[in-house]
């Protein structure tokens, strides 16, 4: 019960890793707010949760809209009394080679990605300030933000900025308790992956030192550990869990 009474908000929570995450923190004790746009994969999630005696929540929010992420915040504070926990893992795709890539996939991913975390992070960390306690915001990054990937510089340039952002809000934030830190998985068995061809997947199995995909699980252990107080030292991290393949 490392996450014992905590509030855990987990954006992009209905699929993947964050469905692995939200279920995670519910069973270290957290009481999770599932955030998505899917309200029927969101609910699922929850009604998951609690059917197993977790305590867990549904938000629909679009973390491109100033308002509605607001909303969601002001009602995890009036539900529960609290945050203390952020998880900024939504995010999308939209691949093309730089000489195909229209202006519209560019912005896309741009909004949800980087805006996305930074509307997110900044409500949360507004709530975490009040805290005497503070609290903890976890980044989604990506190791294709520190070596690259082929038709993807619009997910890549997000990713790196998701990166230099949570070093910036590291620096910011510590003062006032709260760790800030990243997470950049390798390539993880989830639903984005399926879009990615047989032969390429094949190729990245076999660069990986590990020898396979990741598992949403992988990932949800990283933010579990970072989000407990077993990380009360680690603010400003980038951690890769990616079975090596940067190596």
């Amino acid at each position: 019960m490392r996450l014992k009474d905590r509030v855990a908000i987990i954006t992009g929570g209905a699929n993947g890793i964050g469905r692995a995450t939200a279920s995670t923190f519910a069973r270290e004790g957290a009481k999770v707010v599932v955030a998505d746009m899917n309200e029927a994969a969101g609910q699922a999630v929850v009604d998951a949760i609690v059917a197993t005696g977790g305590a867990a929540s549904l938000a629909r929010v679009n973390v491109t809209d100033p308002t509605e992420v607001q909303r969601m915040m002001e009602n995890a504070v009036a539900t529960y009394g609290r945050i203390d926990i952020l998880i900024n893992n939504a995010g999308i795709t939209a691949d093309a080679r730089l000489v195909k890539m229209d202006l519209e996939q560019w912005q896309r991913v741009i909004e949800v990605n980087l805006k996305g975390v930074f509307l997110c992070g900044q409500a949360a960390a507004r709530c975490m300030e009040m805290q005497e306690s503070g609290g903890v915001i976890l980044n989604a990054a990506s190791v294709v933000a520190l070596y690259g990937n082929f038709g993807q510089s619009n997910y890549v340039a997000t990713k790196a900025g998701v990166i230099g952002m949570t070093k910036a809000w590291a620096r910011e934030l510590g003062r006032k308790k709260i760790r800030v830190n990243a997470v950049a998985p390798g390539f993880i068995a989830t639903d984005m992956m399926k879009t990615i061809p047989d032969k390429v997947m094949a190729t990245v199995q076999e660069k990986t030192p590990l020898g396979r995909l990741g598992d949403p699980q992988d990932i949800a252990n990283a933010y579990l550990f970072l989000a407990s107080d077993e990380a009360a030292f680690i603010t400003g991290a980038v951690v890769s869990v990616d079975g090596g393949i940067v190596l």
